[in-house]
């Protein structure tokens, strides 16, 4: 009867060992900030854009593009955490025009960037 008792006692603990591993690897990955972005333009959007305030453009990969009509959802890159929420993004389109820079705060809940015509 100890051994089993020592078995219970062994199998319990593995499987709260398991369950707290999950729960860090969940907790981890809700450390990614993301937002999506839908394009309601005529172009394809090739580059997106993005800047603190009175900073250097950077950009995100966004592969081939973004189509008329398609929304994407995008994650920001984890150095980017310690940055302000307040963000400028500008979308390039296919044709190598710049849409207007626009403010946004990406600390929001399911934050959606929408680009129209």
């Amino acid at each position: 009867m100890n051994f089993q008792s020592k078995f219970f006692k062994t199998a319990l603990l593995s499987f709260a060992f398991i369950v707290l591993s999950f729960t860090a690897v969940n907790a981890q990955s809700s450390d990614e900030y993301s937002f999506k972005v839908t394009n309601n333009t005529d172009s394809t959007i090739k580059k997106l854009l993005v800047a603190e305030a009175g900073k250097k453009y950077g950009y995100f990969d966004i592969g081939k593009g973004i189509e008329p009509g398609k929304t994407v959802t995008l994650v920001w890159d984890k150095s980017t955490n310690n940055q302000s929420c307040i963000q400028y993004f500008k979308a390039v389109y296919a044709d190598g025009t710049e849409s207007e820079p626009a403010k946004f705060d990406f600390c929001e809940d399911e934050l959606e960037l929408v680009f129209d015509n």
